[in-house]
């Protein structure tokens, strides 16, 4: 039996996944309800880091800290190791999450109306954020087919030709698509941007969690001279489960542009990362670490498969595997269900809660969101319940 088998009791803890689904799903009595949407595994965390933890918990104050050399060290050579991406320790900077690094630079680049592009179904932050710092959201939909996306590079290129167009957010691996963007659909992305100076910011916190012997390509990597122009955002939130600790690294190789975000990080007086997230960065990113992710990526992978070939037995319902993230993207268009018809079900008689994917823009209607990154047990608990709520 795999550690991952294991249920750890989340109830009661504060957390988001299992104690507020009454407000975020409006039910009166939610103590039954399965929850599958959110993108936060059910898994113990590697016990390297509880040792870490506890070795740090040792020592009884817990004053003002600083990111240490030794952290950033661990992750540089861990992104050399497992994603071929060479980074000098000095292009990193810090936030407490990769939502906040998005933030910090939508404000640092752009200014008020000014426009950002984004590729809707798109993780909803990101139309979010720049709303919020009265930006202009400019959607540029991918091309979809049976679930398989492709960009639309002819309306990206006049896109980016605007004058008030300065950014553009990529997720990759795409969330919720849980796709690897090719090496080809990269590049033509770095040339359009280049060509039209546009500032990109690639969201890769799935970068871990790609699937089946497949490896990330991070897009920097891939830009040559033009990698100046793009700022990466890695954490090891996702990997590890610890969105809790909220630790992110903004990797910049441009001098100026690293000046600009830490001057912004000055005005809005932010401090170091925390005490237990430097930590976590020495510990997860070790031989131990990479140990742990090497169980846990054939364990959702087997996750999806089985899911996969019992929820597309139902009339109607067909999902592409994903090749990257714990997140499978669910069709359901052929049922001739309405989103509102498709959550009562599942809500009311399956007792699942799910993603709508409306969520993530107009172009997620007819889709759902769901977590498989919890042990099989409670996979097969939500296939039984997905099942009884659709036929």
């Amino acid at each position: 039996m795999s550690i991952l088998d294991q249920i750890e009791n989340r109830s009661l803890t504060n957390s988001v996944k299992w104690d507020r689904m009454a407000e975020i799903y409006q039910l009166e009595d939610p103590n039954d309800i399965l929850p599958m949407w959110i993108a936060d595994m059910d898994f113990a965390a590697p016990a390297v880091l509880i040792d870490a933890f506890k070795k740090r918990l040792e020592h009884p104050v817990f004053g003002y800290t600083f990111e240490d050399a030794e952290g950033t060290q661990a992750f540089v050579d861990w992104a050399k190791k497992r994603h071929g991406f060479t980074i000098d320790p000095s292009w990193i900077l810090y936030q407490q999450g990769v939502v906040p690094a998005i933030a910090a630079v939508v404000e640092t680049f752009t200014k008020e109306n000014e426009a950002v592009i984004i590729t809707p179904p798109i993780y909803p932050p990101f139309f979010n954020v720049p709303k919020n710092l009265n930006r202009t959201v400019k959607e540029c939909p991918l091309n979809e087919v049976d679930g398989v996306y492709s960009f639309d590079f002819e309306k990206f290129d006049n896109m980016t030709q605007q004058e008030v167009v300065k950014l553009f957010i990529l997720c990759h691996p795409h969330n919720p698509g849980g796709f690897e963007w090719s090496i080809e659909t990269l590049q033509e992305i770095i040339s359009i941007c280049e060509k039209n100076n546009v500032l990109i910011l690639s969201d890769e916190i799935h970068a871990d969690l790609i699937l089946d012997g497949r490896k990330h390509t991070p897009l920097a990597q891939v830009a040559g001279d033009a990698k100046n122009r793009i700022i990466t955002c890695m954490a090891p939130t996702k990997t590890f489960n610890i969105a809790g600790i909220q630790v992110a690294m903004m990797i910049v190789s441009d001098e100026e542009l690293r000046a600009r975000l830490r001057e912004h990080m000055v005005k809005h007086a932010q401090m170091s990362l925390n005490i237990f997230a430097g930590v976590a960065l020495k510990a997860l990113y070790s031989k131990e670490g990479e140990e742990w992710l090497e169980q846990l990526l054939p364990y959702i992978s087997e996750n999806m498969d089985l899911a996969i070939s019992r929820l597309t037995e139902i009339e109607g319902i067909h999902i592409y595997k994903p090749n990257a993230t714990y997140l499978l993207w669910i069709d359901y268009r052929k049922t001739g269900k309405t989103e509102e018809e498709i959550m009562d079900l599942l809500l009311t008689k399956g007792r699942l809660a799910l993603e709508p994917g409306s969520k993530y823009g107009e172009q997620g209607k007819g889709f759902l969101r769901m977590n498989v990154s919890c042990p099989r047990s409670l996979v097969e608990e939500g296939i039984k319940r997905f099942t009884h709520a659709l036929t």
